[in-house]
């Protein structure tokens, strides 16, 4: 450690302070007056053969006084006292001397860099949820993950192929095989997929399934275990209203972004942008959702997740402070059987129907059938489709009233009905046909693969 030296401070007995004359050299080298006793304190340090100067009233003397040699020197630390009348300003001027030697000594014993020993840090101290969120924060920041959606475009002076980024969203680890789980819409139409982990460490995806009713997607890296770290799964069913609620994502691209809120509405319904069919059960938040957060979890004070940030409602494209986010009991179930088929087997009447707003305006109240192909499930069945008469004249098609005795007033209500429903049920589907009803059985098959 560099030795340290001790600033000399010297009384005389005349008042009068020491000033440095201009013709004077800049080294002052004091002889002590006779009337006075020297208490001195000395380390040795070698110096070299000439002396050195000091600057602002700090004087070297030679350790001798007297007798200088020409090799070596030593510092010493002198304290002059004079026997003068000013005693008690001198004895406090010696109190205060005895001070610094006493904290030169502490810094010379302990070890401590001098410049670093005079900086006091102070503490931080943050409140009991201010923990818990950074806790949180630092806890789940590894599971998420940066997804980047990449498509081919072809230059139109060059024509060269080029890999262009046309979207980017978030998603996390769901389990240590590289299984990565995200909105639906965040990786259509991509023709390849990047996830960046939390060490920004990329990684080549590809897609195991989706489900483009619920907007759920699964993909799957080839990382190393060490560096997947999947999100702990919470419970849904047993969300309350004014439940404090975070949201990680990377919104605008910026990474790793946490936002906070509550549970603003449980069991909403949104409609899937890719089918239109509606995604039960969604939760409502106000913390900040905007775009490139899609994908990313929502998760509980515990750091648990319990739904998928995947839509806002904004008039500006920006967070407005209510968004939705699709559960994670509806999450857990789809992602178990796109993982172990690659698709989700849902049950369908294999029809397609009109608009509700078609109907209103006929004066009914249902689902209109506009088309049911042969080789489906209604049309297996016998249900009618729309059609039109040699004379062009519109003929109206079967109009769907209730499946199993449960109402239908619209598309959202069949879609809620068959997702309760297994692939293989016999349902009853009763209709208007014409002016009177009919009740139709219909054995309910497995939605097509899907490219």
């Amino acid at each position: 450690m560099a030795s340290y030296s001790f600033i000399s401070t010297i009384f005389l007995s005349s008042p009068a302070p020491f000033s440095r004359s201009p013709n004077r050299p800049p080294l002052l080298l004091l002889r002590p007056p006779l009337n006075t006793t020297i208490f001195s304190l000395s380390r040795s340090l070698s110096l070299p053969n000439k002396t050195r100067s000091t600057t602002n009233s700090s004087f070297i003397l030679n350790s001798s006084l007297y007798n200088s040699t020409p090799t070596h020197s030593t510092i010493s630390k002198l304290f002059l006292f004079t026997k003068n009348p000013l005693l008690s300003s001198s004895l406090d001027s010696f109190f205060i001397f005895c001070t610094s030697v006493v904290l030169s000594f502490s810094l010379l014993l302990t070890n401590v860099d001098s410049a670093s020993a005079f900086v006091i840090t102070p503490s931080r101290k943050l409140q009991t949820d201010e923990l818990a969120t950074v806790r949180l924060f630092q806890e789940n920041t590894p599971s998420v993950v940066y997804i980047t959606n990449l498509a081919v475009r072809q230059d139109a002076f060059t024509l060269d192929v080029l890999e262009v980024p046309q979207g980017s969203g978030s998603g996390f680890v769901w389990d240590k095989d590289g299984h990565v789980v995200t909105n639906y819409h965040v990786i259509r139409g991509a023709s390849d997929l990047k996830v960046t982990l939390a060490d920004q460490s990329a990684y080549d995806a590809k897609v195991v399934g989706f489900d483009q009713d619920k907007d759920v997607a699964v993909l799957r890296i080839e990382a190393p275990k060490n560096k997947l770290r999947p999100i702990p799964l919470g419970v849904s069913a047993d969300l309350l209203v004014g439940q404090k609620v975070f949201a990680i994502g990377n919104p605008f691209g910026l990474d790793h972004t946490l936002t906070t809120g509550v549970i603003s509405g449980l069991r909403r319904e949104i409609s899937s942008a890719a089918t239109g069919r509606p995604i039960q059960d969604v939760i409502q938040t106000d913390a900040a959702i905007n775009p490139g957060n899609s994908g990313g979890p929502l998760l509980d004070s515990s750091g648990s997740l319990i739904g998928i940030n995947t839509a806002i409602y904004s008039p500006s494209g920006a967070s407005s402070g209510v968004g939705f986010s699709i559960p994670v009991d509806t999450v857990n179930g789809i992602v178990d059987q796109l993982v172990r088929f690659g698709k989700v087997t849902r049950p369908i009447l294999g029809i397609k129907f009109a608009p509700d707003q078609s109907v209103e305006q006929l004066g009914v109240s249902g689902v209109l059938v506009l088309d049911a192909p042969a080789n489906g499930p209604a049309g297996k069945a016998g249900l009618l489709p729309t059609k039109r008469d040699a004379y062009g004249r519109l003929i109206l098609g079967d109009i769907i009233t209730s499946v199993n005795g449960k109402k239908v007033t619209n598309g959202s209500d069949l879609y809620r009905i068959l997702d309760q429903c297994k692939v293989g049920d016999k349902v009853t589907v009763e209709v208007l046909r014409g002016d009177h009803m009919e009740k139709i059985p219909v054995t309910l098959e497995p939605k097509p693969d899907e490219s």
